[in-house]
């Protein structure tokens, strides 16, 4: 093992003496928060706001983009992707499924020239500190028509920042915007519809999922945070595209990285990228992202079936099943599951919520319903006692947390959100299709 390897090792053990370890604090370092939960403890988040209350400050932000604001400190971070003019003779990757040339009908912008950057803000005053370009050129895949190819949320470890952008790379940079290091990991075939599967820290490693169309080439790698390289990684072969981030968790009682496709559930050692145990997949697109429940897992997926499982973390003990329970109705293609206390929340794309419990994935309830009829892409947060579902339209329906479904308030921030917030140092942080949001 080289010296790289080991000293990488090293860092990530001593980090992992709980996986929230490296990011105390109100800190919100990567998707879905500290822990990809979507929850906090924080007591002085906001609960009401309007377009013209509660809102601190809004900051336009160029380009398109669906990935979720981070923030460390006094820092947030954003990744964003201007579309440009046609360029002449280029052409995106033609797919082929199943021996079939394939490219979905809502496939664009593969012809086009692109701007992908990364820009820091203020978290006070939301004054953007820097932009940097990390790439401008040609793209190698299509994305979806409603898609963006600042898909991956970035994450940052307290010294450096690092955004994904599927085949046109990884780049990590300081906080004041130094680059340190960038890198192209090999091309990623998304389906014509992109790439959405964001980075998630290790200690001092950076673990990117990259499954392709039919899992010839997919992998999964952990690079050094410091030096750009890689420390280990693993072919996935025939693991077909998932666009879900993996789940980093110690809550089996030792560090698993869950990972999820239709064919295949598996669950790697972070440190090593060894192999700690694998499920039968979700029969379906792997777009929603994992959730831990105490020692469970909870993965779903909405298309074209609806199933949400529930697994065991862990060395399970022989004679015990790993796959503990299952629900076949009411989830969504693209939002994630929320665990929340005992129960994780579970909604449809119209934002119908169903919740379960989480050890045994009995009904609580089902059919609770946003108040007007809504499309959902963000993901929810939670905090005192509530759930927030922002719909596409930037309403944000406050739902009670708990046994039975009631909407006891209905925020807006007045322009389409299709990002899922960040929470910290007091603020709710919302990305609209045109501005950041800080809501106090």
């Amino acid at each position: 093992m080289s010296q790289i390897t080991r000293r990488s090792v090293c860092v990530a053990i001593a980090t992992m003496a709980s996986v929230g370890a490296l990011w105390a604090g109100p800190n919100w370092p990567g998707w879905r928060g500290a822990d990809s939960s979507g929850v906090s403890d924080e007591s002085a988040l906001p609960v009401a706001w309007t377009p013209t209350s509660g809102i601190a400050w809004k900051t336009p932000i160029p380009g398109r983009a669906h990935s979720s604001p981070i923030v460390w400190g006094d820092r947030i971070f954003l990744t964003t992707a201007i579309e440009g003019d046609v360029i002449p003779d280029h052409t995106p990757l033609k797919h082929v499924i199943e021996g079939s040339e394939w490219r979905s009908p809502d496939a664009t912008g593969g012809n086009k020239r692109h701007t992908f950057q990364v820009l820091a803000l203020d978290a006070k005053t939301g004054k953007i500190l820097w932009t940097r370009t990390s790439y401008e050129g040609p793209v190698y895949d299509d994305r979806h028509s409603r898609g963006s190819y600042a898909a991956p949320t970035p994450v940052t470890d307290g010294a450096r920042v690092y955004a994904y952008f599927g085949s046109e790379g990884l780049y990590a940079y300081r906080f004041d915007g130094t680059p340190v290091w960038n890198r192209k990991l090999g091309n990623v075939a998304g389906l014509s519809v992109g790439v959405s599967t964001s980075p998630v820290l290790f200690g001092n490693l950076v673990i990117i999922q990259a499954d392709e169309d039919n899992g010839d080439t997919s992998f999964i790698a952990a690079i050094d945070g410091t030096t750009g390289r890689d420390v280990w990684r693993v072919a996935r072969p025939k693991m077909p595209i998932s666009w879900a981030t993996p789940l980093l968790t110690s809550a089996g009682g030792r560090p698993e990285l869950v990972t999820t496709t239709d064919t295949r559930i598996v669950a790697y050692d972070p440190r090593t990228g060894r192999e700690l145990w694998s499920e039968p997949g979700l029969e379906s697109y792997a777009v929603p992202s994992p959730v831990a429940a105490g020692t469970m897992v909870i993965i779903a997926t909405g298309n074209p079936k609806k199933i949400t499982i529930g697994l065991r973390l862990g060395a399970v003990p022989e004679g015990q099943a790993r796959r503990v329970w299952e629900y076949r109705k009411g989830s969504a293609y693209v939002v994630s599951p929320t665990a929340y206390g005992d129960q994780v929340y579970i909604t449809s794309d119209g934002g119908i919520t169903t919740a379960l419990d989480a050890k045994t994935g009995a009904l609580i309830y089902e059919g609770g319903r946003p108040p007007v009829a809504s499309t959902f892409m963000s993901s929810p947060v939670a905090y005192a006692g509530h759930l927030f579902m922002t719909n596409e339209e930037g309403d944000t329906f406050v739902i009670t947390a708990g046994p039975t479904h009631a909407v006891v308030r209905t925020n807006s921030v007045g322009e389409p959100v299709f990002a899922s917030p960040a929470l910290a140092n007091g603020t709710v942080y919302i990305r609209g299709l045109k501005h950041l949001f800080a809501i106090r």
